[in-house]
C-alpha cells in the first residue's frame, strides 16, 4: 500500500474510533483528502479535515483536530501537528518511505499503471480535423493532449477507446474537388474558374500536379460533371493518407476512424431527425427544419436541414453522438477547438432531447497557440507564406520538443510556443532537461556495467543508508507517482504528468551534483543504485504517457 493510501486509511479509522467512543458525533463526514505540503517544516502530508468536518460535528476544527490527534497512534508515524486553524500535518517514519521504494521497484515497468477497470469505458474523439489540407499547429495541440490523454487514462485503469471523425461530406469536400480541378486546369494553361470557398494552399496544387504527373491532360477532355466525382475521390484519399502519415510520425494513433459518410449511407441522420421532430424537437420553418436548441440553453434555434433538402454539419453531428450514445461508452470527451464554443449548448442540447444524459458528454475547449521564434511572433510559414504546419514544426523542433511543449500547458489556457527553445539542446529546455536525466542515469548503469557491479536484487537491498534530505526527496516525490496518474487523469490533465517529470528530473539532477553513486560504500552504492532505478522507470514510464521517447543516450 501507497504511503499516501496508508495515512488516508488511518484518518478514516481514527475518525471511525471517534465516532464510536461519542468523542465526535455521528453524521456524513466528508471524504479525507491529502496534500503534500510546500515547505518541509510542514511535514509529509497535510490534511484540511477537521475543518471540512467542521459543520458536520458542530465543533470548531480546532476541536476536531485534537480528537484525530488523540486517535492517530500509528508506529509508522513520527508525529502528528496542529496547525493554523485546524490543519493537521503528519510526519512519516523513514521506514514507510523506504518500504515504498522498494514496492516501486518491485512493480517495475508497471508502477504507475492501475488495474484496468474494464467497465470503465471512455470514449476520446480529438483532432477530427477537415481532410482539406494538412495539420496545422493548432491541430497539434490537439493531436499531442489527444493522444496523451488516451494514455493517462489507460494508465489509470480506464477502458479508452480513441476516435477520429472524418469529415468526408458535405460543402468543404465539395470545394475540395473544384480546388484540385481548378488548379489541375490552371497547371494545363486552360481556363478555369477558381471556386468562392476554395482552398488556396500549396498542397491542393500539389495534388493536382500528382494527377498531371500520372495521367497528363486525361481528365481535361472528360466533362466536368464527370471527372469532378473522381477528383473528389483521390483528393480525399491523398489528404487522409497525408493526416495519417503526419500523426503516426507524431506518435498519434486512432482505434477507429469514424466516416461522416457512413451516417448519410445508413440513414443515421435521417433517423435522427425525424425522432426529433416526432418529438416536437425540429419544426418547419421556411422550407426548412430547424432544431429548437433554445430549449436547451441556445441562443437561437438552428437549422439541420436546409431548403434544398440538404443537411447540416448539425445534423450530421446530432447522428453521429447519437451513434456514440448507442455504442454504450459511460463517458464521452471531445476535444474541440476554441472556436466551436458556441457549438457545445446545441450538441450537448440534443442529446438531451433524444433522451440521453448530456453529462456523459464531455466538450473540452483547446485554446490557440501562438508560435515565437527569436521573440518574434511567427505568423507564417516561410516556406509557404501560409499558416505553419504540424510537419513544419516537427522538422524545426522535433516530435519530442513539439509534443512536450504542446502539453505543458493547461488545455484551457493560451500557449506561447518558443520555437528556439524547443530547439535548443540545454538544460533550459524542459524536455531535454528531463531527457538529460534518463539519458545520465543510464551513463551510470554503463559504467556499474564496466565495474562488474551487480544490482537489482532490491528485496535485499539496504535503503536505510539513503538518509540525506535530496535523497528522501527523490524517495518521495518517486512514490507519489501513482497518486499523480490517478489524479492527472480524474482531472483530464497531462500538463499535470508533464510538470512532474520536470520537478523529478530537478530533483534528480540536484541529487547527482551532491552525492556520489559509484565508488562509495557498498550498501550505499547499491542503494543509490536502486534509487536512481526507481527515478528511471519513472521517467521513462511518464514520458511514455506524453507520447515522448526516453533516450538512454544523449
Amino acid at each position: 500500500m501507497e504511503i499516501k493510501d496508508k495515512l488516508k486509511q488511518g484518518i478514516e479509522e481514527a475518525l471511525a474510533k471517534a465516532l464510536a467512543d461519542g468523542k465526535l458525533p455521528a453524521g456524513d463526514y466528508p471524504e479525507v483528502l491529502l496534500e503534500i505540503p510546500p515547505q518541509k517544516e510542514f511535514g509529509d502530508f497535510s490534511s484540511n479535515i477537521a475543518m471540512q468536518s467542521a459543520r458536520v460535528a458542530h465543533k470548531s476544527p480546532s476541536v476536531i483536530a485534537d480528537v484525530l490527534i488523540e486517535y492517530l497512534q500509528y508506529e509508522w508515524l513520527t508525529k502528528v501537528e496542529k496547525a493554523g486553524a485546524g490543519f493537521l500535518n503528519f510526519f512519516v517514519k523513514s521506514e514507510m518511505v523506504y518500504d515504498s521504494l522498494r514496492a516501486a521497484l518491485e512493480a517495475g515497468e508497471n508502477y504507475g499503471n492501475e488495474p484496468k477497470r474494464e467497465d470503465d469505458t471512455i470514449q476520446v474523439e480529438y483532432v477530427s480535423a477537415n481532410p482539406t489540407g494538412p495539420l496545422h499547429v493548432g491541430h497539434g495541440r490537439g493531436a499531442a493532449y489527444g493522444s496523451a490523454l488516451v494514455n493517462l487514462l489507460r494508465a489509470a485503469g480506464y477502458n479508452v477507446s480513441s476516435e477520429y471523425y472524418i469529415n468526408d461530406a458535405g460543402n468543404q469536400i465539395d470545394n475540395l474537388a473544384l480546388s484540385v480541378n481548378a488548379r489541375y486546369l490552371e497547371l494545363l494553361d486552360m481556363k478555369y474558374t477558381f471556386p468562392e470557398n476554395g482552398y488556396h494552399g500549396q498542397d491542393i496544387i500539389d495534388t493536382a500536379q500528382q494527377l498531371i504527373n500520372w495521367r497528363g491532360d486525361f481528365f481535361a477532355v472528360i466533362p466536368e460533371p464527370d471527372r469532378l466525382p473522381f477528383f473528389k475521390e483521390f483528393a480525399l484519399t491523398e489528404k487522409l493518407n497525408a493526416l495519417r502519415v503526419t500523426l503516426k510520425r507524431f506518435n498519434v494513433t486512432f482505434d477507429n476512424w469514424f466516416s461522416e459518410r457512413s451516417l448519410h449511407r445508413n440513414g443515421e441522420v435521417k433517423k435522427a431527425i425525424q425522432f426529433l421532430q416526432d418529438r416536437g424537437d425540429i419544426y418547419e420553418k421556411d422550407g426548412a427544419l430547424w432544431f429548437a436548441s433554445t430549449n436547451y440553453g441556445d441562443d437561437k434555434d438552428r437549422v439541420v436541414i436546409r431548403d434544398n433538402d440538404e443537411p447540416t454539419y448539425l445534423a450530421a453531428d446530432i447522428a453521429y453522438h447519437r451513434n456514440k450514445f448507442e455504442r454504450g461508452y459511460k463517458r464521452m470527451i471531445d476535444v474541440w477547438g476554441a472556436d466551436h464554443h458556441g457549438y457545445v449548448t446545441r450538441v450537448k442540447g440534443s442529446m438531451q432531447a433524444l433522451g440521453y444524459n448530456p453529462d456523459r458528454l464531455e466538450v473540452l475547449l483547446l485554446q490557440m497557440v501562438a508560435l515565437f521564434r527569436d521573440g518574434e511572433l511567427v505568423k507564417m510559414s516561410k516556406r509557404t507564406g501560409q499558416a505553419v504546419t504540424l510537419d513544419e514544426l516537427m522538422e524545426e523542433v522535433g516530435v519530442d520538443a513539439a509534443r512536450y511543449f504542446f502539453l505543458m500547458r493547461s488545455l484551457d489556457s493560451q500557449l506561447d510556443f518558443d520555437i528556439t527553445l524547443a530547439a535548443s539542446k540545454s538544460n533550459d529546455n524542459p524536455v531535454y532537461y528531463i531527457q538529460y536525466a534518463h539519458a545520465r542515469i543510464h551513463s551510470i548503469f554503463n559504467q556499474a556495467a564496466e565495474a562488474g557491479v551487480k544490482y537489482g536484487d532490491w528485496a535485499n537491498t539496504n535503503f536505510d543508508v539513503l538518509t540525506t534530505e535530496p535523497e528522501l526527496e527523490l524517495i518521495k516525490k518517486i512514490t507519489s507517482y501513482p497518486e499523480e496518474i490517478r489524479e492527472s487523469a480524474a482531472h483530464l490533465a497531462p500538463h499535470r504528468i508533464a510538470r512532474y517529470l520536470y520537478d523529478l528530473a530537478s530533483l534528480f539532477h540536484s541529487f547527482y551534483k551532491q552525492g556520489r553513486i559509484m565508488g562509495v560504500d557498498s550498501d550505499l552504492q547499491q542503494a543509490r543504485l536502486g534509487l536512481i532505478s526507481a527515478v528511471a522507470q519513472v521517467l521513462r514510464h511518464g514520458l511514455g504517457v506524453l507520447g515522448i521517447s526516453a533516450p538512454e543516450k544523449m
